[in-house]
């Protein structure tokens, strides 16, 4: 460890050279308007990542600076924010392989999720998705439906039993997000990989606890000199990079115990599905496919195993909270609660008269306010709030809504450098009024119910969004996710009616700038992510 320490130290100081050298040579965006150094180190960087709430900074300088703006990152590099949706279709989907995720990024990608698809890039990420494709096809889709709903059942009659039961009031709070959460995991244990963690049964699951605020634990408000240390990783080979995750700091010592100890999971899970060998969960299938690759295409099985760290965090935590912000939402404008619930009303009475006990894909599809709350929650709360891409070339990107330059001037085209910072804030576009309305700050559903597309940039898989990214790098789990959300919350809003705690107030939520925009109280930073509501029951 100390000999890492030593070489880190002399690595460091030699890419703090390289850093000055580029810094110097290098000013492609200088006629750009952009915000003021607001630190030597740190640059604007110390603005956005030790901002109070996510948006504090960026919704700001939206204001000020239109859908583009040049910003300084640590030791004085440049950065260009884009919010423009011409600008991030041409970064994410027309020239995508060309906007590799930056060196640093990727290499915390991997402290994370090892060798998964998240941490390819190009060719590798071409042979990763197309042996995962099978595992997420409408019709595989089909049979998760079954199980979102015992999901949801169990979900209720727990809260009902042991909560609203208990409670001299039949009115709990409850903390949405550690239950959500439990909720996801063990549904994705399931569809994911056949295997049951029970973690709704047991709050103290081995897994339940490696994943607990572990996002808060290792990335918000980092050290300073961290950031300092990892502006310089992009002049670093990718294996000296990796030797990085046995650090002693407290994000990499995170990180380390949470993919050793999910590593561990997932050579169990592979092991049980290699025994079984006609499994419909989503490993079992991607082994399939991966066994009739091409020897040259086909994964290895640390690649294999890696793909259960990500199935595990992308298909839990995302969308656990995303359930969660809605659900705040919706108990602070409980006129919406109404309209969903009477739409489920009626969605189950014809359920009912065709002798089914559970919803159908189509009737979760023909629940229209349900669709658009949840389109408008995560609208409002992107859970991945912003993507960091570096231009492997030189090019030209393109704005739908032109912009001043410091030299007064409008532009409609931003030409970048080989190497250049990209930051796509998904959180400013999704708060956009030019795409989404001035009212833009306000939870209406209404506006995804009479939203023209007509001449609308096509920019997200969903809903024109990108909390699922979107182009050659778009969530392949993203349809499961939906589905997955549409059934726990017409399960949960048919059954339940979610209000504020007595104590809103006191109990302030913000939205916390961790790696995941994750709901956190004001003044009581040990309680972790937390997202407490009055729940009582309707039915």
């Amino acid at each position: 460890m100390s000999l890492l320490l030593k070489g880190s130290s002399l690595l460091l100081l030699f890419a703090l050279v390289r850093t000055a050298v580029t810094y110097l040579r290098r000013r492609t965006l200088k006629d750009l308007q952009g915000p003021p150094t607001t630190s030597f180190w740190l640059g604007n960087e110390k603005d956005v990542r030790f901002q109070n709430e996510v948006g504090d900074v960026e919704f700001k300088w939206l204001r000020q600076y239109g859908t583009a703006w040049r910003s300084t990152g640590v030791m004085g590099e440049e950065h260009l924010t884009i919010a423009d949706p011409k600008a991030m279709q041409y970064v994410l989907h027309t020239s995508g392989y060309h906007f590799p995720k930056r060196k640093d990024v990727r290499a915390i990608v991997r402290f994370i999720t090892g060798d998964g698809i998240v941490w390819t890039e190009g060719e590798d990420h071409q042979r990763h998705r197309k042996v995962m494709n099978p595992a997420f096809s409408s019709a595989q889709l089909k049979g998760f439906v079954t199980l979102f709903h015992r999901a949801a059942a169990k979900l209720t009659q727990k809260w009902k039993d042991e909560a609203i039961a208990t409670d001299p009031n039949g009115a709990p709070t409850i903390d949405i997000t550690k239950w959500m959460s439990r909720m996801t995991l063990d549904v994705i244990g399931e569809a994911g990989f056949d295997y049951n963690f029970g973690a709704l049964d047991n709050s103290d699951s081995a897994l339940s606890a490696v994943y607990k605020n572990l996002f808060i634990d290792s990335t918000l408000y980092p050290s300073k000199f961290d950031m300092v240390f990892k502006s310089t990783w992009r002049y670093l080979p990718e294996p000296i990079l990796h030797l990085f995750r046995y650090l002693p700091g407290r994000e990499y010592t995170r990180f380390r115990h949470y993919l050793d100890f999910v590593r561990k999971t997932a050579r169990e899970v592979v092991e049980k599905s290699e025994e079984t060998g006609n499994g419909k969960d989503i490993i079992s299938i991607l082994m399939r496919a991966n066994n009739s690759e091409n020897p040259k295409t086909k994964l290895s099985d640390v690649e294999v195993v890696d793909q259960v760290s990500t199935l595990l965090l992308a298909g839990h935590d995302t969308t656990a909270v995303s359930i969660t912000w809605l659900l705040w939402e919706l108990a602070k404008h409980p006129e919406y609660q109404i309209k969903i619930r009477e739409e489920l009303a009626a969605a189950r009475v014809e359920a009912t008269a065709r002798g089914d006990s559970d919803f159908s894909i189509a009737d979760l599809e023909g629940l229209t306010m349900l669709q658009a709350a949840l389109k408008e929650g995560m609208r409002l709360h992107p859970i991945v709030w912003t993507l960091v891409r570096s231009a492997g070339r030189d090019d030209v990107i393109p704005l739908a809504y032109p912009i001043t330059t410091n030299s007064g001037g409008q532009i409609s085209a931003i030409p970048v450098s080989k190497g250049q910072n990209i930051q796509i804030s998904i959180c400013t576009y999704n708060r956009l009024p030019q795409v989404w309305g001035d009212d833009v700050d306000t939870f209406r559903p209404e506006r995804f119910l009479n939203k023209d597309k007509d001449g609308q940039v096509s920019v997200g898989v969903y809903a024109n969004l990108l909390n699922f990214s979107g182009g050659l790098r778009g969530c392949i789990g993203w349809r499961f996710s939906v589905l997955e959300m549409q059934t726990m919350l017409a399960g949960l809003i048919e059954n339940f009616h979610f209000t504020l705690p007595d104590n809103a107030k006191e109990m302030q939520i913000l939205r916390k700038p961790t790696g995941l925009m994750v709901p956190m109280v004001k003044d009581h930073m040990e309680l972790g992510s937390w997202m407490g509501l009055k729940v009582t029951s309707v039915r």
